[in-house]
């Protein structure tokens, strides 16, 4: 099926990925939970639809010009939230351009960032919605307290162009607990003030089978879970039929008996470990381990004959599939039914 790829090439199947989708919002159905899946995955409007057809109620991006992408490639996309403090007069303008398109909302955990978007919204046809980005454990962006975010929030409310439109929280692995009781003291001290706090925006592909835990969420936003990888994997959340992404290999040298070099290094696999060691799984060889990366090498060793010959290809379960995505301009999408075809990665490259 892939004879006639060239090397490295990322492939994404079609069939496995739909698999992933489906699963995850039947849970969420079960759990009356929304469904608003971050695109940083794959990058592709036509898996956002696939998303979109299961049952999604609209997309997660990370950044501006990624979501002006996502739009542009799909006439399908009406609703979208940015998960990202924008700050800068380019971005606010694109963002106020993409606002006529989509329903729109995105997030602030700081006055700046709130000022910025009033100033930018003030005139515009619609306010845009602005959530309080908290920090539940993760240590990242977010308001430090529900006290913080009720202030923040009140803020939001008084601000000219903008309407506050909920909480949002990235937790940690394991998070479900802090989310459920920082979200509960904001919402109690949020609404005692007189705002109502439409919804509750939550994520993490890790624990997105056991989001359940924190009921007081009223959406979830999963990335990698359309793809799984082999974090995932190693965490228990999928096996590894449920990887829809594969990087496509050579081996190119064999100098040694227990060593073999691929033609798929840094610049395909990426660097990110996750915890792990080794730089991804290759597929029916468990004894394998690549356990170093040049920009465009792939060390690969095992404690005996590595039984691997010069011209034969593997296919490798990376890491972090969200970066592989990244990488390169095109996927090879295949099914069952479906012959491998070459689909452009629109949103590849869109960091601003």
């Amino acid at each position: 099926m892939f004879d006639k790829i060239q090397t490295p090439a990322v492939l994404v199947d079609i069939d496995v990925a739909r698999r992933n989708i489906e699963r995850f919002q039947a849970y969420a159905d079960s759990h009356g939970l929304k469904v608003r899946p971050h695109i940083k995955t794959h990058k592709l409007p036509a898996i956002a639809e696939l998303q979109l057809d299961a049952g999604a109620v609209g997309i997660t991006c990370q950044k501006v010009s990624e979501a002006t992408a996502m739009v542009a490639g799909s006439d399908r996309i009406s609703d979208v939230l940015i998960t990202y403090n924008i700050l800068g007069e380019d971005k606010l303008a694109g963002l106020l351009e993409l606002s006529r398109k989509v329903r729109l909302a995105v997030v602030a955990d700081n006055a700046t960032v709130v000022d910025g978007l009033s100033a930018a919204f003030t005139a515009a046809a619609a306010t845009l919605n602005v959530f309080v980005e908290c920090n539940t454990g993760a240590d990242r962006c977010g308001v430090a307290s529900p006290e913080a975010a009720a202030d923040l929030a009140s803020y939001i409310a008084a601000a000219p162009g903008l309407h506050f439109a909920g909480l949002m929280t990235y937790p940690p692995v394991g998070g479900a607990a802090k989310v459920q009781a920082f979200m509960t003291e904001a919402k109690t001290l949020i609404e005692a003030k007189g705002i109502a706090v439409p919804a509750i925006t939550t994520g993490g592909s890790p624990d997105l089978m056991s989001a359940h835990l924190a009921p007081i969420a009223t959406e979830y936003r999963p990335g990698t879970y359309v793809y799984n990888d082999r974090s995932l994997v190693t965490r228990g959340v999928a096996a590894w039929e449920d990887c829809a992404l594969t990087v496509l290999a050579t081996v190119v040298s064999v100098p040694a008996p227990d060593r073999a070099i691929i033609d798929a290094g840094s610049k395909t696999l990426t660097s990110d470990l996750l915890g792990l060691t080794g730089h991804g799984h290759v597929l029916g060889r468990p004894d394998i381990s690549i356990d170093q990366l040049s920009e465009e090498h792939g060390r690969l060793r095992t404690d005996g004959d590595i039984n691997l010959t010069v011209g034969q290809r593997i296919r490798i379960v990376p890491n972090h599939a969200c970066v592989v995505t990244n990488m390169v301009d095109g996927v090879y999408v295949y099914g069952k039914d479906k012959a491998p075809e070459l689909w452009p990665v629109p949103a590849r490259g869109k960091i601003v």
